[in-house]
């Protein structure tokens, strides 16, 4: 009965989450579902279970996301990311129109600005580059998807992500773990969906098929669209609802000089604090109980990646205090950016925490390390699982190492593989099958570029999926192996 009912909890999750309710009052609620037919304390698992751990998710991340959501709304004021883009694109013109698109993606999201604030910029941007190349606009959600949420999502050794944030606490990693898994697996999914791109555009061409889109392009609808709202804060770290919000500067600023420099300083700062300073620290005071009796090691990363987003943000407003001329609306607007996102993940892991504590999870917990093929084989199916099933590769991600970090740390010693190598594992798999149809990035992207499931999913799903599958396998393969890479 108890699995049972694990399993109408969460079904019924994900039935509503879908249909644009609010994962806030959904989480608790289906928490306790899963809790009552399990006979389980109702309000002891509301209080002491679902809300510490949603509460500790908040501290533990809360930074990040704050941080990070106010950077990017501060390159998007700024003009700095449309900036970048024109570069791109002038650069590799219109004959190169898919590599420009997915090329100015990487790079900004690689340099920590947010998925959807890549989205917003790159989509009007992508129309008038397609539409002067004739290619299929049915294309550009694949294109855009390809460079924004693939490798330098959960790839790039380095990248600020939220989800290559997650597992360092459990791991005790840095955003740099596995650096070379990263890189190969980076490569295999940008050759991979370029590959895929360029012979769809070709066949389009064979067919006499061309850009042939009459709808208005512009992102208001993902901006006002309440559904799209929930689904989209639950997928990633920006509420696109603070978009519009704040003057946006015009003409935009020199590309290299000003607009490139706080995302170069993203990834600089820290490597530095990673690999230079952090490491040369003394932080014995760290085991003391007011300081939460913790390690250097559980707390590192997220130093890092703290350190380096302020910097840039630092480095923004001083390259761009003329740019800005509403500055305290746009940084309310990133700050507010944060809020709905990271309580609505929270919400999510509180649930997960609930339901890990149940009888029958153990029954889960048994069968996925259980799974034959090692630790790694069992970590990128239980995120690859839990990230589908949540429409969210962060929340899936965090209530998997929640749950069974513990676990997957000892095996890992076992066998003799590094926890970096856990580390990307994990990242990867979890953001492989979250662009499943019900994820609000894909929804959102779908949205701001004008497109529809019916005509523009199939690409995502061979950029966005099959790649990241094949580079997960690899790295997996890789990995056995060598253990530590």
């Amino acid at each position: 009965m108890s699995l049972l009912g694990i399993l109408l909890a969460l079904g019924l999750l994900i039935y509503l989450a879908y249909r644009g309710w609010s994962i806030l009052l959904l989480a608790p609620i289906c928490a306790l579902i899963a809790a009552l037919t399990a006979g389980q304390p109702l309000l002891a698992n509301w209080t002491q279970t679902f809300m510490r751990i949603a509460a500790d998710f908040i501290g533990q991340f809360f930074p990040i996301f704050l941080l990070g959501a106010l950077f990017g709304k501060l390159m998007e004021a700024s003009g700095a990311v449309e900036a970048i883009a024109n570069y791109m694109t002038a650069k590799l013109g219109a004959q190169r129109a898919i590599l420009a698109i997915v090329l100015a993606g990487a790079f900004v999201t690689y340099g920590g600005v947010s998925l959807f604030v890549a989205f917003f910029v790159l989509a009007p941007m992508g129309h008038a580059l397609f539409k002067a190349a004739d290619i299929p606009h049915r294309l550009m959600p694949a294109a855009i998807s390809l460079g924004t949420a693939t490798f330098t999502m959960s790839a790039m050794p380095g990248t600020p992500a939220i989800q290559n944030t997650i597992p360092m606490p459990f791991f005790g990693t840095t955003a740099f773990a596995a650096p070379v898994l990263g890189l190969i697996a980076s490569a295999i999914m940008l050759a991979f969906g370029l590959w895929w791109l360029g012979r769809a555009e070709t066949r389009a061409r064979r067919r006499g098929e061309g850009y042939a889109y009459t709808g208005s392009a512009t992102p208001q609808r993902a901006v006002e669209d309440d559904i799209i709202r929930e689904r989209a804060t639950l997928a990633r770290e920006f509420d696109p609802r603070e978009l519009p919000r704040g003057v946006h500067a015009a003409p935009p600023p020199p590309p290299i000089l000003i607009a490139a420099l706080p995302l170069v300083t993203v990834v600089t700062v820290n490597l530095v604090m990673s690999l230079l300073v952090l490491p040369r620290m003394d932080a014995d005071f760290l085991a003391e109980p007011r300081w939460g009796a913790t390690s250097l090691a559980a707390v590192g990363g997220v130093w890092s990646v703290i350190v380096a987003l302020s910097a840039a943000i630092a480095l923004t407003l001083a390259l761009n205090a003329a740019r800005l001329p509403t500055l305290r609306e746009t940084i309310s607007a990133g700050v507010n950016a944060a809020a709905l996102p990271i309580l609505s993940v929270a919400s999510l892991v509180g649930f997960g925490a609930v339901v890990a504590g149940l009888p029958a999870f153990e029954v889960v917990k048994n069968w996925v390390l259980g799974i034959q093929g090692g630790p790694l084989v069992s970590l990128a199916i239980a995120t690859n699982l839990l990230a589908a099933l949540t429409g969210s590769a962060s929340g899936g991600l965090t209530i998997a190492l929640d749950a069974l970090a513990p676990s997957y740390l000892q095996l890992a010693a076992q066998a003799g593989i590094d926890p970096g190598t856990m580390h990307r594992v994990a990242v990867i798999g979890a953001g492989t099958l979250d662009s499943l149809p019900h994820n609000g990035a894909v929804v959102s992207l779908l949205a701001v570029c004008g497109a529809t499931h019916k005509d523009a999913y199939f690409d995502i799903v061979m950029t966005a999926i099959v790649g990241a599958l094949i580079a997960l396998v690899v790295v997996i393969v890789l990995g056995s192996v060598f253990t530590s890479f």
